[in-house]
């Protein structure tokens, strides 16, 4: 007993808490704009039971992951056509592949009937059902799962240190999915930003898959993009995104105030 809580379980504990905290940031965001979807008297309890389902889920799969870790990573098929593409497909890349494409269609999708008129006509026609967006949420945090969980069984083998860091983690993320939504609801425009952030994260998921399969386009491997490009990238579009909300706000001003100049006589 005492060698499981000691010292060195807690600095570990709250290593972890960390981690969950920085890997959970492109699922937060999912989950904030996927709640969207759902009726707005819904939203909030939308994002509690999704998450909730979905730590609940994410304890089970550490548990799985810790009895069958190497048929997770054992080569399930290959496809080789030649110089164009080799490749070594196991169940972590697959899951991971798979969630990339579906991140980048959601993102794609939401970008493209952003920039329809359809809604301004007719109303939102995007929503969907509570048991829907519930059935997405848990669904994509699954795949959001594997990089927390293997990254946290490569710092520790004990139990019960991963899993209260997971639940840490929920709670965290159910205390902040509120605060993200309502600010998305308030600053509309952000919501582009968001949208293209997540477009980022289904092309960080989509070479991180391919990395792990060991595919080969024309004989070049594809590469994973590292969390410090990817956190980089982050950082320069929301730089952009408020330099060019302030400057646009500035040239209003200025039209506002040339608008009211009376003309010489």
């Amino acid at each position: 007993m005492e060698t499981l809580f000691n010292l060195e379980n807690f600095a570990t504990l709250g290593a972890l808490v960390l981690l969950q905290a920085v890997l959970g940031f492109d699922n937060l965001l999912y989950i904030s704009l996927e709640s969207k979807r759902a009726p707005a008297d819904k939203q909030a309890m939308v994002r509690k039971v999704g998450i909730g389902l979905a730590v609940l889920l994410r304890i089970a799969l550490l548990f799985v992951l810790v009895q069958l870790i190497s048929y997770v990573q054992d080569p399930l098929f290959g496809i080789n056509i030649g110089n164009i593409i080799q490749s070594e497909f196991n169940l972590h890349s697959i899951i991971v592949l798979i969630g990339g494409v579906f991140i980048l269609y959601t993102a794609t999708k939401e970008v493209l009937h952003m920039m329809s008129l359809e809604d301004i006509h007719h109303g939102d026609t995007s929503q969907k059902s509570v048991g829907a967006v519930i059935f997405w949420i848990v669904l994509m945090n699954a795949v959001f799962s594997f990089d927390s969980i293997l990254s946290a069984m490569a710092l520790t083998d004990v139990l019960w240190v991963m899993t209260t860091a997971i639940v840490i983690g929920g709670l965290l993320m159910i205390w902040l999915a509120d605060r993200v939504a309502d600010f998305l609801e308030k600053n509309r425009m952000y919501e582009v930003l968001g949208l293209f952030i997540l477009f980022i994260v289904g092309i960080m998921l989509i070479g991180e898959g391919g990395h792990l399969a060991h595919i080969m386009l024309f004989g070049y491997p594809v590469e994973p993009m590292s969390k410090t490009t990817f956190y980089f990238v982050i950082g320069v579009l929301v730089l952009i995104d408020l330099v060019q909300g302030r400057y646009q706000k500035k040239l209003l001003l200025a039209k506002r105030e040339s608008g009211r100049t009376i003309p010489p006589v």
